[in-house]
């Protein structure tokens, strides 16, 4: 059984933010797990290395440090929706290292991160913090952008996310085996709709489209446990093409709420895979992705 006991939600206090704070309460709640919220101090150092006044840079520091403790709790207070109190933790450094190194430190099982992504297929890097730590995290991250559709909070106290459409993205490959037991812990305990997703890419014009699309729909459903159905609704998609857009597609036209997918992992060889597809759903698709590494 997969547990999640500890979720760090790092967050600049930005509206991405926020709505990754979102999904870490939520997360947090349904997995009883323990919430950290951090932020990230760049020391003044770091920018200007060759100050001459080291008294001054100490106090501007000193002062930077004691703000951003202050906006974390204020933060904390505003968006807090479930009574579930985050321990606040505030950190001076490069905001992705210190974000693993604690991640590293705590044990960290799941991170949650807000990202203001990019437009445009042909960008292959997002340029920000959550990518660097997408790449380099030894845990699974959720990556949120603003979703192309809101959740209603269930009352002034309740979760302001509520997940009821899981997708989940599968190469039959050994990391997407891992993903899968994500996706399905997810989908029993929100009791969601989880969808399983391969897509056929560069089919060759022999091939019955019916015949293999029957068989990989049973593919698909081999690994699911036969008590699932009784946690969540279980449904299989096949499509041809492009596997970045018809993951996109398909989220869009379901208005999937979470898209689950694996990463073969965090060498240098790996990086164009994750470029090439996960990225594109990340930058482009419409809903947060849960990235789960092998």
């Amino acid at each position: 059984m997969l547990k999640i006991e500890r979720v760090l939600c790092p967050t600049d206090f930005s509206e991405y933010s926020s709505k990754a704070y979102d999904y870490a309460q939520s997360l947090a709640k349904h997995y009883d797990a323990k919430l950290f919220l951090e932020h990230v101090v760049q020391p003044l150092t770091s920018a200007y290395p060759y100050y001459a006044f080291p008294d001054s840079v100490n106090e501007i520091n000193w002062n930077l440090y004691a703000n951003a403790e202050r906006q974390l709790q204020e933060f904390m207070k505003v968006h807090t929706r479930n009574g579930r109190q985050p321990e606040c933790v505030v950190h001076e450094g490069i905001a992705t290292n210190a974000i693993l190194s604690f991640a590293e430190k705590q044990s960290v099982d799941l991170i949650v991160m807000g990202t203001h992504g990019r437009h445009g297929v042909d960008r292959l890097t997002m340029g920000s913090v959550a990518e660097k730590v997408l790449r380099k995290a030894r845990c699974p991250v959720l990556v949120v952008r603003k979703p192309a559709h809101d959740f209603v909070a269930t009352g002034e106290k309740g979760s302001a996310v509520d997940l009821r459409r899981i997708l989940f993205c599968t190469d039959f490959s050994e990391h997407s085996d891992k993903a899968l037991t994500y996706a399905l812990s997810l989908a029993m305990e929100y009791n969601a709709e989880l969808t399983l997703l391969h897509v056929l890419e560069d089919v060759p014009a022999s091939t019955d489209l019916q015949v293999a699309t029957a068989a990989i729909a049973t593919k698909l459903q081999e690994p699911i446990p036969h008590d699932a159905p009784s946690w969540c609704s279980i449904k299989t998609a096949v499509r041809v093409g492009k596997p970045h857009e018809e993951i996109i597609q398909l989220a869009t036209e379901s208005e999937t709420d979470l898209v689950v997918m694996g990463v073969r992992g965090r060498s240098g060889l790996d990086l164009a895979l994750f470029g090439s597809t996960t990225h594109r759903v990340i930058q482009l698709g419409p809903c947060p992705v849960l990235a789960v590494h092998i």
